[in-house]
């Protein structure tokens, strides 16, 4: 297939690119580098610098001719989403707008979204399956979902295939450890961490240690980044025209922040020091997805399950690139 990736230069498209690349589909990447990594991007994809609001440059790329559409472009900080709405509903809603209008222009009727669990909000059971309400708590969320309700409406009326991958929580490197993760300002965990091993930042900040858990600190769901890409894959290449499809992916296992500061511990061999600091508002004790739609509709599971392995292969790249790609 003939694949147009927006966002291929940040972290989750960069690995997913490879993936498709890996897999022997042909890949044309287009980002603006704002927040992507030119050096991220595999030298077998062709590789287009622009910016999803520009129309007439995106609309002169995708009649190049493509099967279908991964689209990975969106900010993606929800601080920020709460003290700047505008600039992601501009970015993520708006510029998504024209990049369908250029798909339905051209012809192009298959697109994979990267979609966050973040529209489920506060949910009110843990697991989360996809048919808990999506009721979002911020700017970011609320982009994510009102881009699911344009896939939906767009099959309706043109007869888009969608597929929307609502994703935990993101992390690890390529096992090669030459693309990971490496963005400014970092607000992932298992970087972080990674960073006071390296000595760039004093501690770790534990953001209430008081929660209803087992050690009294949050609990996420890890997913290997190659385990997303290639679940992308997957649903690219079964994707239908017409068809709305949403799936959660994630492991299925939930692990608190000191487990991951204690697996870095023994990945790095370095003390890491840690800080107890307030709640973040907003911060729900335990989000763990329920990924058994996906793993039965796609015959996927992930590789990466254990947290250890993850940390390790982001290890393996901050270690190696401690000031990330060199750009």
């Amino acid at each position: 297939m003939r694949i147009f990736v927006t966002g291929g230069a940040g972290y989750v498209g960069s690995h997913c690119v490879r993936d498709l690349l890996d897999h022997g589909h042909e890949v044309t990447v287009y980002d603006n580098l704002v927040y992507g990594h030119r050096a991220a991007v595999s030298a077998q994809a062709a590789f287009i610098q622009g910016d999803l609001t520009d129309g007439q440059r995106l609309h002169a790329a995708l009649a190049d001719g493509f099967d279908a559409v991964m689209h990975f472009a969106a900010y993606a900080y929800v601080g920020e989403s709460v003290q700047e709405p505008l600039k992601y509903y501009r970015n993520n809603v708006g510029a998504t707008c024209v990049l369908l209008e250029a798909m339905w222009q051209t012809g192009v009727r298959k697109l994979v979204f990267s979609s966050s669990c973040a529209t489920y909000g506060r949910p009110c059971q843990v697991p989360i399956v996809e048919s808990t309400d999506q009721r979002p708590i911020n700017p970011y969320g609320r982009t994510k979902l009102v881009v699911e309700w344009m896939l939906a409406d767009c099959a309706d009326a043109w007869g888009l295939g969608s597929c929307a991958l609502r994703y935990f929580n993101a992390c690890g490197a390529a096992q090669d450890g030459s693309i990971g993760e490496d963005h400014d300002p970092e607000t992932h965990l298992i970087p972080i961490v990674l960073e006071v091993a390296l000595g760039k930042r004093p501690h770790v900040t534990m953001f209430g240690d008081d929660y209803d858990t087992p050690d009294g600190t949050c609990i996420r769901d890890y997913i290997h980044v190659e385990d997303l890409a290639s679940i992308h894959r997957v649903a690219i290449e079964r994707l239908a025209p017409g068809a709305v499809e949403a799936y959660n992916v994630g492991t299925g296992r939930g692990h608190s922040v000191r487990e991951v500061v204690e697996a870095a511990r023994r990945v790095t061999g370095r003390t890491i020091p840690v800080e107890a600091g307030p709640r973040r508002p907003g911060d729900p004790p335990v989000l763990v997805a329920d990924a058994t739609r996906a793993r039965v509709a796609f015959g996927w599971s992930p590789a990466a399950v254990g947290i250890e392995p993850i940390v390790a292969s982001a290890w393996k790249w901050h270690e190696a690139h401690p000031d990330g790609f060199d750009d």
